[in-house]
C-alpha cells in the first residue's frame, strides 16, 4: 500500500492545513512571520508528507493531537450495542478503506479515520433489510475524512454527532424519507476532520 506521505495533496488538504496555521497564530504558537512562511510552504506542497512537515511541531485540537485511551469519548449518549455482534468495522489510521458495490448491510457499522485517513461507505447498490442503520463515526486527528453515499429516498440523520474544534458534517437531504427508504443514524464524534454525505440515484 502506498505510504500516505507520498500521496498527492489536494486543494482541500492545503486549505485545512492553512486553517490550522491560522488557529496556531491566534493562540500565539507561531508568529505572523512564521505564518506567512508556512502558508507559502502549504500552498506549494505537492504531497501529504510535505503538509505533515508544515504542522509537525504544532499540537492538535485543544492540547493533545488525539484522544488517549484513558480519555472518555465526547459522546452525548451511550453507544447502542448491536444484537448478536452483527457489526461491520471500517477503520484506518492513515490509508483508505471503502465498502461499496453489492453488499449486505448489517444493522450497525463503525467507521474510524485517523490523520489523512479516508473511509467511504457507499450504500447505493447495497442490500439493506433494515429500516434503520446505525453508523458510528470517529475522526480523532487532523484531516481525516468519512464519505457516506446513500440512494435518493434514504435519509442520513446527523444530530447525534458531536462536532469538536474544526470537525464538520456536511449533510443536506434533497428529498424526504421515501416509503421503503432507510434511515442511517450517525453517532460518534468528529474532532477535526469532515463527514460528507452524498445522495445519489442508484444504478445497476
Amino acid at each position: 500500500m502506498t505510504d500516505h506521505r507520498e500521496v498527492r495533496a489536494s486543494d482541500h488538504d492545503r486549505d485545512r492545513v492553512a486553517e490550522v496555521l491560522r488557529v496556531a497564530v491566534s493562540e500565539g504558537r507561531i508568529t505572523l512571520e512564521e505564518l506567512n512562511e508556512r502558508v507559502d510552504r502549504t500552498y506549494s506542497a505537492r504531497t501529504l508528507g510535505e503538509l505533515d512537515d508544515v504542522v509537525a511541531d504544532l499540537p492538535g485540537p485543544g492540547v493533545l493531537p488525539e484522544f488517549s485511551p484513558s480519555q472518555p469519548s465526547p459522546r452525548t449518549a451511550p453507544l447502542p450495542v448491536p444484537v448478536g455482534g452483527d457489526t461491520l468495522q471500517l477503520h484506518t489510521t492513515s490509508g483508505r478503506v471503502a465498502q461499496a458495490g453489492r453488499w449486505s448491510v448489517p444493522p450497525y457499522l463503525s467507521a474510524k479515520a485517523g490523520r489523512w485517513g479516508k473511509v467511504r461507505v457507499d450504500f447505493t447498490l447495497a442490500d439493506c433489510p433494515h429500516r434503520e442503520v446505525v453508523l458510528d463515526i470517529e475522526i480523532t486527528s487532523w484531516f481525516g475524512d468519512i464519505v457516506v453515499v446513500v440512494p435518493r429516498g434514504w435519509v442520513v440523520r446527523d444530530e447525534e454527532v458531536v462536532r469538536r474544534w474544526m470537525g464538520a458534517v456536511y449533510n443536506r437531504p434533497p428529498v424526504p424519507l421515501a416509503p421503503g427508504g432507510v434511515t442511517v443514524r450517525l453517532t460518534g464524534y468528529v474532532q477535526t476532520g469532515d463527514v460528507w454525505v452524498r445522495y445519489r440515484t442508484a444504478t445497476t
